[in-house]
């Protein structure tokens, strides 16, 4: 068992959440139980994930998706059931936004370099003055088709291909998520593939005109690494239990 605070003390400094930018109230969004003995880590907080959390007998959900995005405007309809259940429920939860994307050790776009068994080599992916993704580079060029075969096999996923460059890649962009718009960063660096979340219909002309082979493996999946990896530093960290809440969306 641990103390809360101490667990969110913690979160906050590891995850860095006051230095980015952030629609996000990255932090604890939803305060409960002030003793934690067993923690829920998913990429949504949502009805399906407070329930499942509820019913492994879990005193705090960490989550990548809050509920709370810039403030609270009415207690009512949909916002007042998910606070209802969370507060009759006193489980805690705690959202890591941006500040999980970006982290570059237990990120989502870090934990996708390591994936294909790659280092951050550079930042990637301007928001608002700072960097979410990295890039990296193969020693030797990989097929995209084998790249796109190891991403769908460690991700559980389907993924998509568009492939507007060479057969073969060195260099990488990686933005999880909905990281569709750095597309353009990605062609003006000049890497040879850029992997992201959900590719829009919008940023298809300017891979296709930049001549940049481009996977798309899916918002939930990306972001499913950052949260996982998490849940072991935590573990590891505190006299806890742990465990992780699968709701795919297939988006």
């Amino acid at each position: 068992m641990a103390d809360l605070h101490g667990i969110v003390g913690f979160l906050d400094e590891y995850l860095r959440i006051n230095e980015f930018p952030d629609k996000s109230r990255n932090g604890l969004q939803v305060e409960g139980k002030g003793e934690v003995e067993r923690i829920a880590f998913a990429v949504d907080a949502c009805m399906e994930t407070f329930e499942r959390a509820l019913k492994g007998n879990a005193d705090m959900l960490i989550v990548h998706h809050g509920i709370i995005w810039g403030g609270i405007e009415y207690v009512r309809g949909l916002v007042q059931r998910r606070l209802k259940f969370l507060l009759n429920n006193e489980l805690n939860l705690y959202a890591a936004h941006i500040p999980l994307d970006a982290h570059p050790e237990v990120g989502n776009n870090a934990q996708l370099l390591k994936l294909l068994e790659l280092d951050p080599r550079e930042p990637f992916g301007e928001y608002n003055g700072v960097y979410i993704g990295f890039t990296g580079e193969f020693e030797e060029p990989k097929p995209v088709s084998l790249i796109a075969q190891k991403l769908a096999e460690g991700l559980d996923t389907n993924v998509r291909s568009f492939e507007f460059g060479g057969e073969e890649v060195k260099s990488i962009a990686v933005m999880s998520g909905l990281g569709s718009s750095s597309i353009y960063e990605a062609v003006e660096k000049g890497v040879d593939l850029f992997i992201t979340g959900e590719f829009l219909h919008q940023d298809f002309h300017v891979a296709k005109e930049g001549g940049i082979n481009v996977i798309a493996a899916g918002h939930y999946a990306t972001e499913t690494l950052g949260v996982r990896a998490l849940m072991e530093i935590v573990k590891g960290k505190f006299d806890v239990e742990v465990f992780f809440i699968d709701a795919p969306t297939g988006l």
